[in-house]
């Protein structure tokens, strides 16, 4: 057996970490002095019932060391010697720096050659990585080998693509992320931000003015860029508004030629914190070629001048 560990930001669902015998490392979120673990203490809409009342955004904390050592031993005690573990970007996070001190840790304190852990940086947040996750597990299920998996995320992990659009902008706001003038003017002029990740971050890469050029934007750009060879199904995140992802699946299904399962989950707490109320998202892998550096560049002028 291979163990697949993620983190808990990988927001899959219950249903789907239970179908592939998942392990999850949670994080934490604090919340007027009191600390929460995500979905064990809180819920994505305990969380969500709130945010817009709060003064002070949440924070989050990463999981120790020790909650990845504790998969490990266990299960190593019950025969299992072959890990892969996946976590958000390091570019976002310390989850995946805590997951490398884990793995030095325990092969430390433990003489076990035969025992191999792959720590994936995957560059990615939320089902981003919750992606890669889920597509580690279905070939694992399949049979596909330690090294295939390996190869799989350390090759693909560029590869998936992200957008997000943020319905609430007084969170990246609060959380230094966008400047009061872009803010006042987004609101004013109902402008939604769209975000993917770029070298590990996240980046604005389109301003849309209403829902529905939001959603048109995330079907025509998965129309130019996906690989259909790899994109067995495809994720649709949501915080608050399950009406709005709904939307998008509907869309994808009418207007494009994509027939895989397309699944709707929401965005749990502490990435919620961050993203606000009213965020859709989008997670597919993308043709290689569409996201290089000339391309980006190009569809960087192109929607400079839209603006």
């Amino acid at each position: 057996m291979i163990r697949i560990i993620a983190d808990s930001t990988c927001n899959l669902t219950s249903e789907i970490i239970k179908k592939y015998d998942l392990k999850i490392v949670p994080l934490s979120i604090t919340i007027k002095d009191k600390t929460y673990i995500d979905y064990i203490d809180i819920t994505p809409d305990e969380l969500y019932a709130q945010l817009s009342s709060l003064e002070n955004l949440p924070t989050t904390g990463s999981p120790s060391p020790d909650a990845f050592i504790t998969i490990f031993n266990e299960d190593v005690k019950n025969g299992i010697k072959d890990f892969i573990v996946i976590t958000m970007s390091s570019g976002t996070s310390a989850v995946n720096q805590s997951a490398n001190i884990a793995k030095e840790m325990f092969f430390e304190k433990n003489d076990l050659s035969d025992v191999r852990i792959h720590i994936v940086d995957s560059k990615s947040m939320s089902h981003g990585s919750g992606y890669l996750v889920m597509k580690t597990a279905m070939m694992a299920q399949q049979g596909a080998s330690y090294e295939e998996l390996v190869d799989f995320n350390e090759k693909q992990k560029l590869n998936v693509k992200h957008f997000l659009s943020v319905g609430d902008l007084d969170n990246l706001l609060k959380s230094g992320r966008l400047s009061n003038t872009s803010a006042i003017i987004g609101k004013i002029l109902n402008v939604e931000p769209i975000m993917t990740m770029k070298n590990g971050t996240g980046s604005i890469v389109a301003k849309r003015r209403g829902h529905k050029k939001v959603l048109s934007y995330y079907v025509n750009e998965f129309i130019k860029r996906v690989n259909y060879d790899l994109t067995d199904f495809i994720i649709i995140g949501y915080t608050s508004d399950i009406l709005y992802a709904e939307n998008l699946k509907s869309l994808i299904i009418k207007n494009t030629e994509f027939t895989g399962d397309i699944y709707i989950m929401q965005m749990g707490a502490t990435v919620g914190t961050h993203v606000g109320l009213g965020g859709v998202s989008m997670y597919f892998i993308e043709n290689p070629k569409t996201h290089s550096k000339v391309f980006n560049e190009i569809a960087s002028k192109i929607e400079n001048i839209r603006k």
